[in-house]
């Protein structure tokens, strides 16, 4: 098959990493497969994480096989030291990635919870339950100026959270950093919800959780990350926070279907406050990782 990869000019660079992309296309110029290859700065500057597709019709032709040549050429040039892909289970970049050096790094299991089965009265009893120490608090959006700081600083609870043996480095948080991805959910039309634990002798944000909401309201909401600092875990306050966060989605956004989150596989924890609180599992999804 006669193939030209042509490089693209990609404008989907965000505040902490830029992206490089690719298209494969025959003899008559027909598009046959794109990659993209996002690079990382900060804590995960030795990280390139490719996401590539081949049209169902033109696999095994050595579409993909040209474009992750081309992605890897790229990350090497770029002195990074590995690079991930994400695959989901049983589909074909399952054996694909796993035919072509990559090594299966973490097992992602996704579930979703029907918003129309929601159970609010059980909802209340878990918000309700006293946490002493604790309150709760939420906003929509950028973090208020007030508790920008601590929230900064809380989102360290996500520094050792189960990435089973992805490289995945450590991200740097400050002030600047939150707003900017903040502001990034914004700018693309969608809705950023965060709940927050608050320890009460210092007003200092024990954990947060956090929903973005599409801008009209429906469909599916997603959940990007739950995390209790390691001082404050032991209290029950993941469920608590996140119950909340159901809570107001489901009063908010009558037309939104559900909500979406994934986990680790080896984050017994958190799955179990994702199956106790009704979400239901949909699929699994394998990451791989070439080390370079």
């Amino acid at each position: 098959m006669s193939l030209r990869i042509t490089p693209l000019t990609d404008p989907a660079h965000g505040a902490h990493s830029r992206r490089l992309a690719w298209l494969a296309s025959d003899a008559d110029s027909i598009p046959v497969g794109t990659a993209f290859l996002r690079l990382f700065d900060g804590g995960q500057q030795h990280l390139a994480e490719l996401t590539l597709h081949v049209h169902p019709v033109e696999r095994r032709r050595g579409v993909g096989s040209r474009l992750l040549d081309t992605a890897v050429v790229a990350a090497r040039d770029n002195v990074r030291r590995c690079v991930s892909a994400q695959a989901e289970a049983g589909s074909p970049g399952d054996p694909f990635l796993a035919a072509r050096g990559f090594r299966k790094v973490l097992t992602l299991r996704y579930a979703r919870l029907p918003l129309a089965d929601v159970d609010t009265a059980a909802l209340a009893e878990i918000i309700e339950c006293p946490h002493p120490g604790y309150r709760l608090a939420s906003w929509q959006g950028t973090v208020p100026d007030t508790l920008a700081e601590t929230f900064a600083a809380s989102r360290r609870a996500m520094d050792d959270m189960p990435m089973e043996d992805t490289d995945y480095g450590t991200v740097a948080w400050d002030v600047d950093r939150v707003r900017a991805a903040a502001k990034a959910v914004e700018e693309r039309g969608d809705q950023l919800h965060t709940v927050v634990a608050i320890d009460t002798r210092d007003d200092s944000i024990a954990g947060f959780t956090e929903l973005v909401v599409p801008g009209n309201g429906t469909g599916d909401g997603q959940h990007y990350g739950t995390g209790v600092l390691p001082e404050h875990r032991g209290h029950g306050l993941g469920r608590w926070m996140k119950a909340e966060s159901i809570r107001q989605a489901h009063g908010r956004y009558p037309d939104l279907g559900g909500l979406l989150t994934d986990t680790a596989d080896s984050n017994t924890h958190m799955r179990h406050i994702s199956d106790s609180l009704g979400y239901l599992p949909t699929h699994t999804t394998l990451r791989y990782q070439l080390d370079l």
